[in-house]
């Protein structure tokens, strides 16, 4: 099983198929973490538990017999406040008395097949035989403050799922100011820390530097998770690379307002915390009440940043997204907005059809603009009323001319929004987040709705479900267009403001969670100004993810390479638009990389274009299964090298093979190999284009040829090979 307890050494050790994970119950109760790292079966590690010397300024714990043992460098599972451990600590909370003193000591642990849902949050899901869970139990006796450790080990996929519940077990109220997710302790600080940063239209940009002593972070204040930050680090060993050597990823299932700190103490050991941001955060725990934090996700490999990609890809796919179109096949579509922005009617969009449908096109997608006063970004959100005098006829008559030229139909939604400028805010002022006494901000025209309130939520949900349940819509785009500011609540006591960005989480959760279960068959796609809320915790109602609003396929490599760290590619939407700095061919090549669609007006493509573009309706089709299930290698990085950008996927049985090269910039050197990751060597393959065999160690160790004769490939141009075993 991977979940072993020794009750003799009091050693837990928690087993992958690349991994283990290693504490054990110290003397007085102490939690002491002792070894994360390659797969290893010893049940003595209490040495391990050593880093670092203490010295006379070190405070100790009188009670324990070795002098040596101080919290001032021991690592810990789950370290308090102000117990001698002096670093960031995973666990605060304010008691009676008005101090943040809080000692957390083991009291007892079970073991349990498959994995506890977290109420209200999302979070990973196994079946027993799937996965394993341990709970530690940990309390402070002084003030009655539990904190239940869950870990659960999926064996199969080098994972690990965490999170904690805080529970007050005493008799005063307790405020909870620090309740993080996972603390994971390391021995030795020769890392990398890597990460996403970016801003509107251009997410995901990667960045790699050695840890260094002191406090390194991450994080978000914005309500959302962002753009400028996603809640994912990789710790990478300063000798690894994409394919080779030590990383662990830790990624956090959350969509509101994280942190993810990492402080190297004086002798050279990192601790990293990942959870809630404490400093937008308290939360009021009466007698009895608890607290769930959200879950964290840790996958360790000894392959480099591409095994521990195509881990958190396939655990996200089999054990995260709950959609039924996660594994089901999705209609290619076309959005509108690019084309038409506010300015269309129903005859535009039934022409729209009837174009896409001649390219082999399965769904249109209707986008901002179809309901009360929107005819501009100043008006109408939060009146989720179809407007007739756009959709002559109404939407039902749109739906079925559209239906009628063989498309599938989608519409736009943004739930949590709401203009000044509408019917909802003139009767609901009170409904929008805001602070007592001050002005409040607006961003793109609008303000949010408080969806911790009930009311809120139970309003748009009746306004999504009049429209969807009465019209035939298979598709929804939720989008999220600013961020929280002024943030105040209208409800809470003053004791538990600290709740409130936690809380709007929870409600979107809840808002979104009723619309899928209402309509289970419906197509959820994610948005926030793009990629502006691409986290595990949207992934789990939502299959797929608008990647970004930039759609220049040269900017979309990094993008998309970014989240590819550990968001898998059928949740990215990937679409070819208008843009011009490339070629068609090439748009679509991109777009391939990703869930594919299109963002144009199909009406003014060229015959050239059109061919192109039924070509690429085929492609997906043909490569659906390769890339949305396949494993993704990342051949080049298009951060670091400026010439070409290549990738490929191969099926999980090694017999297909799709390779892609996009020329960024005209190499200097005619002359160009590019050696293929991950296939059989024992397999031949036959490149479908010209009918040429290679084994497969050939392909992986010579590389394959793509030199092209004078003057070379154009800047923007693109090459697709796919290979199949005979």
């Amino acid at each position: 099983m991977p979940i072993f307890y020794d009750p003799q050494t009091k050693l837990f050790r928690l087993d992958t198929k690349t991994s283990s994970y290693a504490f054990m119950v110290y003397e007085e109760n102490y939690l002491v973490h002792l070894y994360y790292g390659p797969r290893v079966t010893d049940q003595d590690l209490q040495p391990l538990m050593y880093r670092g010397w203490y010295d006379s300024l070190s405070p100790r714990n009188p009670q324990v017999s070795d002098p040596r043992f101080t919290l001032d460098v021991i690592p810990q599972e789950c370290p308090g406040t102000s117990t001698g451990d002096f670093r960031i600590s995973a666990a605060e909370a304010r008691n009676a008395a008005g101090n943040t003193v809080t000692d957390l000591r083991y009291v007892g642990h079970s073991i349990t097949p498959g994995k506890p849902a977290l109420p209200g949050l999302p979070a990973t899901f196994a079946q027993e035989g799937q996965a394993q869970t341990l709970e530690i139990e940990m309390a402070d006796p002084l003030t009655g403050l539990k904190a239940f450790l869950l870990y659960t080990v999926f064996e199969n996929h080098g994972a690990m799922a965490r999170s904690v519940r805080f529970e007050n077990a005493g008799g005063q109220p307790l405020d909870l100011e620090r309740a993080y997710s996972l603390c994971l302790e390391l021995p030795t600080m020769d890392y990398d820390m890597i990460h996403m940063y970016g801003r509107w239209a251009k997410e995901n940009t990667v960045v790699r530097h050695p840890l260094q002593h002191g406090l390194q972070a991450i994080q978000s204040k914005r309500g959302m998770t962002s753009p400028n930050h996603n809640p994912f680090v990789a710790l990478a060993r300063q000798d690894s690379g994409e394919e080779y050597g030590q990383v662990i990823g830790v990624n956090l299932v959350y969509s509101g307002n994280f942190a993810m700190e990492i402080e190297v103490d004086t002798p050279g050991c990192p601790r990293l915390l990942a959870g809630i941001n404490p400093s937008t955060f308290r939360w009021r725990l009466a007698p009895g009440e608890s607290f769930q934090a959200p879950e964290a996700v840790m996958v360790f490999s000894e392959e480099g940043l591409g095994a521990m990609s195509r881990d958190f890809h396939k655990l996200y796919l089999d054990h995260l997204s709950r959609s039924q179109w996660t594994k089901k096949k999705r209609p290619i579509l076309i959005n509108d907005w690019e084309a038409a922005v506010f300015d269309f009617d129903d005859q535009l969009l039934v022409e729209f059809a009837q174009e896409a449908a001649k390219l082999g096109v399965e769904m249109l997608v209707m986008d901002d603009g179809w309901f009360g006063a929107r005819n501009n970004d100043r008006a109408g959100l939060g009146d989720w009323q179809v407007n007739e005098q756009k959709l002559k006829g109404g939407l039902s008559h749109l739906i079925e001319r559209v239906n009628a030229a063989g498309l599938k139909f989608g519409i736009w939604y943004e739930p949590e929004m709401v203009n000044p400028d509408s019917g909802l805010y003139r009767a609901h002022p009170d409904w929008i987040i805001q602070a007592p006494g001050r002005n409040k901000s607006l961003s793109r025209n609008q303000c949010v709705l408080d969806m911790t309130r009930q009311e809120v939520r139970d309003n748009i949900f009746q306004q999504m479900y009049d429209v969807i349940s009465q019209n035939k819509i298979d598709y929804i785009k939720w989008d999220c267009n600013r961020h929280i500011t002024e943030a105040g609540n209208a409800v809470l006591p003053p004791e538990r403001q600290g709740e409130f960005f936690h809380r709007y989480v929870l409600g979107v959760y809840e808002l979104m969670d009723r619309v899928t279960t209402a309509f289970p068959h419906i197509l959820l796609e994610n948005c926030s100004s793009g990629g502006a809320r691409f986290d595990p915790g949207m992934l789990y109602y939502s299959p797929q993810i608008w990647t970004s609003d930039c759609t220049d396929p040269i900017e979309r490599l990094t993008i998309q390479f970014g989240a590819s760290l550990c968001y898998p590619p059928a949740s990215m939407g990937a679409h070819v638009s208008a843009s011009s700095r490339t070629g068609f061919a090439t748009k679509g090549n991109v777009a391939l990389m990703g869930s594919h669609g299109f963002e144009l007006d199909p009406r003014k493509l060229t015959e050239e274009e059109k061919a192109i573009a039924k070509a690429q309706v085929a492609d997906y089709h043909k490569y659906y299964d390769l890339t949305h299930y396949g494993d993704l290698y990342r051949l080049t990085d298009p951060a670091v090298d400026p010439f070409v950008c290549d990738w490929q996927f191969v099926s999980p049985d090694k017999k297909e093979v799709l390779f892609t090269r996009v020329v960024m910039r005209r190499p200097e050197n005619l002359y160009q190999v590019r050696r293929l990751r991950g296939l059989d060597p024992e397999k031949v393959y036959v490149d479908e284009e010209t009918g040429r065999k290679y084994s497969g160690a050939l392909l992986m160790h010579a590389g394959l040829d793509l030199s092209q004769p004078w003057p070379g490939p154009a800047d923007g141009s693109s090459v697709l090979k796919h290979f199949t075993a005979e």
